[in-house]
């Protein structure tokens, strides 16, 4: 008599292809924006959203299902403290390199020199100042990229980085209260409650006077919340095809019945989805033991940018491939140099019981410009 092989349940630890799916979702945004950088066309899209949009939808899933593990595993303050290491120096240094490596290279090429580059009035320290706080308000350095296919933004993939730390305080508030720290599954109708509240664009503007911060985060955080309803129900959701092949054909359905809203009302079950394909993915274990998604997210936009200007990725295609090459590198700088570092120098001084999980993931992309509400 053989013994029966466990039913694979949703990965919580590092025996999982989660970096590698989450990879592959920086490399959707890459793909999608290099038809707008470029200017040879509209982003492929699925349902009026790009393939950009929906690479951000499934990293705000993954995020969900991630970060609500580790916040009901801690207290809030240790929780809070691992969130801002993650999220916040690796974005810190993109800022910089943008303006001591990306815009001066900018700059060069369209004065034939570096003379006046910190002296303009559009100051390169401004862009920085504007936007250190992860809320971006300035997408410019000195006037660069003025002459660009897609004008005058260094990095359009950055606006998302404040709503997914939006979504960190929600749900570290939300399992901060009593009756929710003793019932976290009380998550699942604030879910539901995010989705209603999407449903009825109106309620933005009367009960929030169309604040845009609402606007952008309302599309997303039934993403980040439909991830976390799949973390506490993990005990109960096999990680087999029999759970995952419905589950898509029933996001699909979602989405076409309701463009507005469906894909957030079917939010869990794109995160099993996603869940799964980092159970059954085969991944090289270099990259089960480096996280280079965050890093490759927060790059790619500047690079791509960078490959137009010097005259090697004015097409689509030839944008992709050279702007990968060029965003593995410093995606790898970054993860090795900023983002581990940051994550490593926490560890011992922050008290507090956690669980063990695979890296927490970014957020991502496309411009700051979505449809009303439904991103």
């Amino acid at each position: 008599m053989t013994r029966e092989e466990p039913t694979p349940r949703v990965p919580e630890r590092r025996d999982n292809s989660l970096n590698l799916v989450r990879l592959v979702l920086a490399l959707m945004v890459l793909v999608s924006h290099a038809y707008a950088i470029t200017a040879t066309g509209p982003e492929p899209t699925w349902e009026g959203k790009t393939l950009g949009t929906w690479a951000v939808y499934g990293f705000f899933a993954l995020s969900g299902f991630l970060i609500t593990g580790s916040r009901i595993g801690s207290t809030f303050g240790p929780y809070l403290v691992r969130r801002i290491a993650r999220i916040y120096p690796g974005f810190l240094a993109c800022l910089v390199v943008t303006v001591v490596v990306f815009a001066p290279i900018a700059y060069w090429k369209q004065h034939d020199g570096l003379g006046g580059y910190l002296t303009t009035s559009d100051w390169p320290a401004n862009y920085l100042v504007n936007n250190v706080t992860l809320k971006i308000f300035g997408g410019t350095v000195a006037g660069t990229l003025s002459d660009a296919p897609f004008p005058s933004v260094w990095n359009g993939s950055l606006w998302t980085l404040y709503y997914e730390f939006l979504c960190y305080l929600v749900v570290g508030v939300l399992l901060a209260l009593p009756f929710m720290r003793r019932r976290p599954l009380l998550l699942a109708p604030v879910f539901v409650g995010s989705v209603v509240f999407l449903a009825h664009p109106a309620w933005i503007t009367a009960y929030f006077g169309g604040h845009l911060d609402v606007v952008f985060l309302t599309p997303l955080l039934p993403f980040f919340l439909g991830g976390g309803v799949v973390w506490l129900l993990r005990d109960a959701i096999p990680l087999r095809w029999f759970v995952a092949l419905p589950s898509a054909v029933v996001f699909a359905a979602a989405v076409a019945w309701r463009p507005e809203w469906g894909a957030q009302a079917a939010a869990p079950l794109l995160a099993i989805v996603l869940l799964w394909l980092g159970q059954v993915l085969p991944s090289p274990a270099w990259v089960r033991r480096n996280d280079l998604s965050y890093g490759a997210y927060v790059y790619a936009f500047p690079v791509q940018q960078l490959v137009v200007l010097v005259g090697v990725g004015a097409s689509p295609l030839s944008n992709i491939v050279t702007a990968a090459v060029g965003t593995f590198v410093f995606a790898a700088a970054s993860w090795f140099w900023v983002e581990r570092p940051a994550m490593r120098s926490i560890r011992g001084t922050v008290t507090g019981v956690d669980v063990t999980l695979h890296h927490d993931p970014p957020a991502a992309p496309v411009q700051r410009t979505p449809e009303p509400v439904s991103g």
